[in-house]
């Protein structure tokens, strides 16, 4: 069995400066916390992708993406209202990432690996024709189009545990059947972007096909857990054809940007129990992306966890 990995100084270049909560240092707490706990021996790494245009345009309008490659080339000022800066190369930086995905997405769906983990990916925030929340474009909704067109699947579950809510898949999504999203987090009367209702499950043809479960600041490991088995229900009830993760660190203790309480057990067990619906249900088909987190000893511990558990080996 192989687990895919995607490492390398493209995706690292994917941060907004030393002084941003999304800075430089994310890929390099994971990477040293991977070597210290021996976990590099098992895991096949795989060197950036880029992502042309034509790719990205699948999911983003080519009026925005033509915006972000002409303020990348110029810097400074926004592509937001102020949260993600127009820094020099942050196009370059942001097609790795789409790239590096759609890549691993192919690479499972042709079975030429078993699973894959893009820790710098996840942006689940960016729109169609804007940027949001620090997310230039947004990788999850590319691989979703590209599942779609090139593979012709119709039921694709995308699974968020970051603490702030994938409006950025959510909303576009959200009348589209093919597409069954489980989001867990942050109950948005308390955090960005403020979205993410219990009572958003869809609408028009895609009623049912969404789930949103808001958890309270300050919850921890066990109510993860008491809400988990309701997911993986409404998961199992409309059988995907393919499972993506979105495994955002910000949800565990002490990350500077959210309020939830959860441990890198948390992560863990939800990967694990994601291997097993992909298993059971879809031929083991499993991408994993890393989402936020703003605590470097967050990201070590949280997506160490995670890629043991894709790994399966629990020590």
């Amino acid at each position: 069995m192989t687990v895919s990995l995607y490492l390398g100084e493209e995706l690292a270049r994917y941060h907004f400066g030393q002084h941003h909560p999304f800075g430089p240092k994310r890929q390099t707490a994971f990477w040293d916390a991977v070597r210290e706990s021996g976990l590099d021996a098992w895991a096949t790494l795989c060197s950036p992708v880029q992502a042309p245009s034509s790719l990205l345009e699948r999911f983003h309008t080519p009026a925005y993406v033509s915006l972000v490659q002409d303020k990348s080339q110029k810097g400074g000022g926004y592509l937001d209202e102020g949260d993600t800066p127009a820094i020099q190369g942050i196009h370059d930086a942001a097609s790795f990432v789409v790239g590096s995905v759609v890549h691993a997405v192919r690479e499972v769906m042709e079975k030429r690996t078993r699973r894959a983990f893009i820790p710098i990916a996840g942006l689940h925030h960016a729109r169609p024709d804007q940027a949001a929340g620090f997310c230039v474009f947004n990788d999850m909704g590319v691989a979703i189009e590209t599942l779609k067109q090139e593979y012709g699947l119709s039921r694709i579950a995308y699974i968020d545990i970051d603490a702030h809510h994938g409006d950025g898949v959510y909303y576009p999504y959200e009348a589209d059947p093919a597409v069954i999203v489980a989001d867990l987090h942050e109950d948005g009367r308390f955090l960005y972007p403020g979205t993410g209702h219990a009572e958003e499950r869809g609408t028009g043809p895609a009623l049912g096909t969404k789930v949103n479960v808001p958890l309270q600041p300050g919850a921890r490991d066990e109510d993860f857990f008491a809400a988990w088995p309701a997911v993986e229900a409404f998961l199992r009830a409309q059988p995907p054809e393919f499972v993506l993760l979105q495994s955002g660190v910000d949800s565990l203790a002490g990350d500077p940007l959210a309020h939830l309480a959860l441990s890198y057990r948390a992560h863990a067990f939800a990967v694990t129990r994601l291997i097993a619906v992909a298993e059971d249900l879809c031929e083991g088909r499993f991408v994993v992306t890393g989402g936020g987190g703003y605590s470097l000893s967050n990201i070590a511990m949280g997506w160490t966890a995670v890629l043991r558990s894709l790994l399966e080996i629990h020590i």
